[in-house]
């Protein structure tokens, strides 16, 4: 539970680094994602989702 807890934590820190780093990108970004199809936003969280999943695996050890 503590690693889930520290997960979520740096998701967050690494959010706030962009949008306090790059406000008008990020603003950008979210404005465009409005005009794609919801499949590509869809492949793309599965690809995010799957990318991370591996990445705690390896780093568990496999």
């Amino acid at each position: 539970m503590e690693d889930l807890i520290i997960g979520l934590a740096m998701v967050l820190v690494i959010e706030g680094i962009l949008y306090a780093a790059f406000p008008d990108a990020a603003k950008k970004m979210m404005a465009e994602m409005f005009t794609l199809p919801s499949s590509s936003l869809r492949k793309g969280g599965l690809l995010a989702l799957f990318a991370g999943v591996l990445i705690v695996w390896l780093m568990r050890g496999g």
